[in-house]
Parts: C-alpha cells; sequence; structure tokens
C-alpha cells in the first residue's frame, strides 16, 4: 500500500490515528513522508488553517501552503474546480494556436487536433466538474479553426462536420459528443462498480443544469430496453429480419456499458438530425433517399486536393457561392446565371444548364464516369479467368496437425458462371449488339455478353442530381424493357441494369474519372489549369 486517506470528525480524533499509523509503522521499520503529505481542516464549510499536524516530528503542509496534484488534478484549499476549468480554457487556446501557427497544409492541422489535442483535453474535462456550457464553447472555438483548417465557410453548419448518419461522412469527431460519452461511461463506471463503498456512496457526475449525465443515461437503459422489446425492424429498404438486436438485459460489464454508450451517441447523432431538419438548404442531402453514403477517412484526405475537398463538402450541403446564394447572401443583384439567365442554383449550374454543359462537357463527364466502370469490370473478368485456371492440389496434414486454411480458389457471381465474357463500352465506336439476340437501333453504354451461356447483360450509365436518382432508373429500364424481351424470345437471357450515379459522388472522383479538376479532351492544358483554380473558389461556373 503507497497511499493512504485519513478522514475524521474532529481534530483530536485525527492526531490520535496519524499516532497510532505512525507506531505502526515504526514497528514494522518504516517510515512516512510528511512533506508529500497534505492535510486539510474543514470547519462550517470553509476552510481553516489554525490546525497543523505532525509526523516523526515534522509538520504536514496544508493544502493552502501546497497545493498537491494527483492524476492530473489539482487539490487547492479553494475546494472549486473554477480555476481549472480556466487554465484548460488557456491550454487548449494556447495548443490551437500553436498548431494554427505550425505552417502545415489546412488537412494535417486538423489531424493533429483529433488525434493530439483533443485527447489531451478530454482528461482534465473528465476529472473537473465542467458544466455542458462550458464545453459548448470549446467547440465553438475548435470549429473556427477548424473550418479555416478545410477552407470552409462561416455560415457551414457543425453538423456537416460532425455528423455520422450524413450522406458525407467526414472522420472529425465532435469534443461535445465525446465529453458526453465519457460522462455517462463515468456514471456507470461508479454505479456498477464491484466494490460496495463505491457503489452505494452515490456520487454523482455534475456537468450543469443543462445536461445531466444520470438522466442521459436513464434514457438511454429505458430505450435499449424498449428496443429489445420491440425487436428486430427493417430499416429502408432491407427485409425483415436483415436486422440485428443487441440483447442488453443479458450483457454485463463492460458490453453493457458499450451499449449505453453507442446509445448515447445515438442521442446526440438524432439531435443533430432534428437541428438539420429545421434548415431550409443546408437539408437537401437528407432527400436523397437513393444516394450512397460516402465516408471520407484520413487517407482520402491526406490524397485529395485541398480544393477537392473543400468544393466538395460545400457542393453537398449547398454554401458554394452559386448567383442564387450570393444573391441571398445580399453580395449580388441578381440570382441568374449569367449564361441562360435561369435561376442560377447550384443543381442548375453543374447539371441543368445547357450552355455550361455545353461543347461536349456533359458527354465528358459521363464517359469519365463509363471509364472507370468499364475499368472495374474489366478487372473483374480477369480475375475470375485467373481462379479458373488454378490447378488444385492436395495438401496432406501431419498426424496432430490442424490443416490450413486454404485460400479460396473460386469466386461466386455472375462473372465466375462463364469464361467467354466480352466487354462491350460505347467510348468512340458503336457497340456491336448480337444479331442472334435481337436487332435494336439502341445503343446501350455497355453489353456484357456471353456466347455459351447465351447471357447478356445492358449496362446504362447515368449521372444525374441526387435528387433524381430513382426516376433516373426508372426511365432507362423503360427504354430498355421491349429490347430486354425481344433476347428473351430468342433464347437469350438477358437484363437491364441501369447505373445512376450522382452527380456529386462523381465530383468526388479521382481526377481521371472527375470533371471538376480536369477540363473535357478538347480543352488545352492552360484551360484545364485555369478550371482547376477557378471551379472551386469561383463558385461553379
Amino acid at each position: 500500500m503507497d497511499d493512504l486517506t485519513v478522514t475524521t470528525l474532529h481534530v483530536p480524533g485525527a492526531r490520535w490515528i496519524l499516532k497510532g499509523l505512525e507506531e505502526m509503522t515504526t514497528w514494522a521499520r518504516m517510515s512516512f513522508k510528511p512533506t508529500k503529505s497534505r492535510s486539510l481542516v474543514l470547519k462550517k464549510g470553509k476552510v481553516t488553517n489554525k490546525f497543523c499536524f505532525t509526523l516523526a516530528m515534522t509538520q504536514i503542509p496544508s493544502f493552502t501552503e501546497k497545493p498537491v496534484k494527483s492524476l492530473g488534478k489539482v487539490f487547492n484549499c479553494s475546494l472549486k474546480d473554477t480555476a481549472a476549468v480556466r487554465a484548460t480554457n488557456l491550454e487548449l487556446e494556447g495548443w490551437l494556436a500553436v498548431v494554427d501557427k505550425s505552417g502545415l497544409p489546412g488537412k494535417f492541422k486538423a489531424w493533429i487536433y483529433q488525434h493530439g489535442t483533443l485527447p489531451r483535453i478530454l482528461w482534465p474535462l473528465l476529472i473537473y466538474d465542467v458544466p455542458i456550457s462550458t464545453i459548448e464553447g470549446f467547440e465553438r472555438r475548435v470549429r473556427r479553426f477548424l473550418r479555416r483548417w478545410l477552407g470552409l465557410p462561416r455560415s457551414l453548419s457543425s453538423i456537416a462536420l460532425y455528423g455520422q448518419n450524413n450522406k458525407l461522412k467526414l472522420p472529425i469527431i465532435s469534443l461535445n459528443e465525446e465529453f458526453k460519452v465519457s460522462r455517462a461511461r463515468e456514471v456507470l463506471l461508479y454505479r456498477e462498480s464491484r466494490d460496495l463503498k463505491v457503489s452505494k456512496a452515490g456520487i454523482e457526475v455534475r456537468t450543469g443544469r443543462r445536461w445531466r449525465a444520470a438522466e442521459e443515461v436513464k434514457v438511454a437503459e429505458s430505450r435499449l430496453r424498449h428496443r429489445e422489446l420491440v425487436g428486430a425492424v427493417a430499416y429502408g429498404r432491407a427485409g425483415l429480419g436483415s436486422g440485428t438486436t443487441s440483447r442488453y438485459n443479458k450483457a454485463q460489464g463492460k458490453d453493457r456499458r458499450s451499449l449505453v454508450q453507442q446509445e448515447a451517441r445515438a442521442a446526440v447523432e438524432e439531435e443533430r438530425a432534428s437541428r438539420m431538419v429545421g434548415m431550409r438548404q443546408q437539408e437537401a442531402w437528407t432527400r436523397w433517399e437513393h444516394a450512397v453514403d460516402r465516408k471520407v477517412t484520413w487517407a482520402e484526405l491526406w490524397k485529395a486536393e485541398r480544393h477537392r475537398i473543400r468544393f466538395l463538402i460545400q457542393a453537398v450541403y449547398d454554401v458554394l457561392p452559386s448567383p442564387s446564394n450570393l444573391f441571398s447572401w445580399g453580395l449580388v443583384e441578381s440570382p441568374a446565371c449569367i449564361l441562360c439567365l435561369k435561376r442560377g442554383t447550384l443543381e442548375h449550374i453543374i447539371s441543368c444548364c445547357s450552355k455550361a454543359l455545353g461543347e461536349g462537357r456533359y458527354r465528358w463527364r459521363h464517359d469519365q464516369v463509363l471509364k472507370a466502370i468499364a475499368r472495374t469490370i474489366t478487372c473483374g473478368i480477369g480475375h475470375c479467368k485467373r481462379l479458373r485456371s488454378v490447378k488444385k492440389t492436395i495438401t496432406f496434414v501431419r498426424a496432430g496437425e490442424k490443416p490450413l486454411l486454404a485460400a479460396r480458389t473460386t469466386s461466386s457471381g455472375l462473372l465466375a458462371t462463364a469464361q467467354d465474357w466480352e466487354l462491350e463500352v460505347d467510348l468512340g465506336k458503336r457497340l456491336k449488339f448480337p444479331g442472334t439476340a435481337a436487332t435494336t437501333s439502341l445503343r446501350p453504354d455497355m453489353l456484357l455478353i456471353s456466347e455459351t451461356s447465351k447471357h447478356i447483360i445492358l449496362l446504362e450509365l447515368t449521372v444525374p442530381w441526387e435528387d433524381r436518382i430513382e426516376e433516373a432508373n426508372e426511365r432507362k429500364r423503360e427504354k430498355y424493357a421491349e429490347l430486354v424481351e425481344e433476347c428473351r424470345n430468342n433464347g437469350w437471357r438477358a437484363r437491364c441494369e441501369p447505373i445512376a450515379e450522382g452527380l456529386l459522388a462523381s465530383l468526388s472522383a479521382e481526377p481521371t474519372t472527375s470533371w471538376v479538376s480536369q477540363g473535357p479532351a478538347s480543352e488545352g492544358p492552360s484551360k484545364r489549369s485555369q478550371r482547376q483554380q477557378k471551379l472551386p473558389q469561383g463558385g461553379c461556373g
């Protein structure tokens, strides 16, 4: 035993216990270190220095004379955490200022904050009684630096930075969310401690009046019990039974605490969603039901150009300086597009303006996405052919040994059903539709044909605005419905698979498949470099 705490109701009792402890340690040939010890006397709720205590003829210093620091927490005679919270605030400002002046690119500054500054600031916020209003002030300061480092406007909501249910997820963690989860975990650790003196002590985790950790834990537990009673439910288009339910009543220890913490995070995310729905412009992504979610990792953030990430985030939340936004911000006199004089919204500029997308730009963007899809399918065909060419070998196992898990040499899926798959792509040359299947003048974007299995797949690509993905799918299926039926009547197994790539999703692709950083093939290098500089900064034109 290294540390020892003595608590008594009266000063004589404390002196009597110290005298007995000194006799016992002397008998055991040990000794206390009075200079490392501290004394504290409270009289009517206030600290007093009228009494002193001694060990081995050496006076024990009081908290008033020498404050002590234990596990990062400073104990002094004030018995309040106000000074410590103020010091933590100054430390946070200092760390952010140092990172801001480091001269590194903005995305590296954001990474340093999340993996360096955030873990260091969470510990003092955990050991001190910090109200939630102070944490919100810290987060406002952090958001200001993050927006500056990533080149984002001040009008962008914090939900765009921290939301985990957004269509575009950034790898940045919210200080407010981590604080709430850590406080909820602290409540569970006190309540479920194996030491009865700790679990029955009634320790209260104080976080201010606006948000209480104990109440949040009760709400999370009630939601978990309700979810267990309801059972597995279907989300979106997933069928019944596709989801799993957590057995909260049967969970114990760490697993039980983990479920409560996940529910606390879900509550924070629901609060963000309710705030986002109340926004008129930045909540447009909530209506993209058929768009695939995009999660940006730190590795992608490092490799991507700064203007590309900046343009992508602003485009998803519609805070680019389009004519319509500039008019609503009071910076221009008219919201009209300067090319066609229609209302210059973001959707109009990059998806509907006939003049802005003229001169082959729309076709060029379509072909770049088509090349990427065709390259992936070609690699899949080659991979299936290589797997079939691998010869099966017999693996001998010694007595008493377990067989090693062999690598999977077979592939399931459509491409593994035949060896003569051929891919025809409508890129500069007319597709050769099999005459034995049908005779048509239609030109699908891609044809995947197998003569031996008499299988033909029509792939039709469209790059619509995210609101119109389902409409584009239905239109393409209806367009090729008669052709597919004719192929089936001629003995072919045919089907049409429309591919709808969201416009903003195509903007976030690699430079070879995106029209944001490159211009059409007809443009020269100088024009392409001009477009790289003008598009993200000047808005959408």
